[in-house]
């Protein structure tokens, strides 16, 4: 279990790292170019698309695409969800940001209550997750997306390890950053893994710098998995 994940760690250093997401997301998440390249085609100036971040953390990755699609002139609401009413509390403490809401829900609990969104977006969660998290959190997006799903998560690789570990070594003082970080990359997935473990009607692409993505895009008419 990473540091963060622990219901007894500290309160500071935890606060520190959400504050300190937005540097290192910049870095290695590649949010950027996912979103020119695969939600902002979704969207338009004139006809509201909705987004559900799972698993948001502090919120950085769905600020920075409301404030991307608004810079663009272009309508997204973006709901940002998290099970840990201490992500929450961080999240819902930044300055506001017009069409972005928190919620402290499981993506199970939005798909039992019918919700229905354009987008489904997470970022780094899957190595969180056990195999049986995994496919439920993979059949709630298929449930909740009507147009796209795209999680993105650390590839597992020696490289990577030691890249992280060098780079961020002067860096990030009094928070998990480099610690958890260290302890993902070795939890993630390579891409093979990933690829033998989701079911069918998803995809895996990798990406620079050491990233999975899983994309997946509803086919009409096609039974979703309950």
């Amino acid at each position: 279990m990473e540091e963060m994940d622990k219901p007894d760690c500290d309160l500071e250093k935890l606060q520190r790292t959400y504050a300190q997401f937005p540097l290192i997301n910049a870095v290695v998440s590649g949010w950027r170019a996912s979103y020119r390249h695969r939600i902002r085609p979704l969207l338009n100036s004139t006809t509201e698309t909705t987004l559900l971040d799972v698993g948001c953390g502090g919120g950085d990755v769905a600020r920075s695409l409301a404030k991307w699609a608004a810079a663009d002139g272009l309508k997204l609401r973006i709901t940002a969800i998290d099970p840990d009413e201490r992500a929450f509390a961080f999240a819902s403490s930044q300055p506001p940001i017009s069409g972005l809401s928190y919620r402290r829900a499981l993506s199970s609990e939005l798909v039992a209550e019918g919700a229905a969104f354009d987008v489904v977006i997470s970022n780094h969660i899957l190595h969180h997750l056990s195999p049986s998290q995994l496919g439920a959190v993979l059949a709630d997006s298929e449930q909740l997306a009507g147009s796209l799903a795209v999680h993105s998560d650390i590839a597992r690789s020696p490289v990577a390890y030691a890249l992280f570990g060098a780079g961020t070594l002067p860096f990030f003082p009094g928070s998990f950053i480099r610690r958890d970080g260290l302890t993902s990359i070795r939890r993630s997935y390579t891409s093979a893994e990933l690829r033998s473990v989701v079911p069918p009607g998803w995809s895996v692409t990798s990406e620079r710098p050491y990233r999975n993505v899983l994309l997946f895009t509803p086919v009409p008419d096609r039974p979703r998995r309950a």
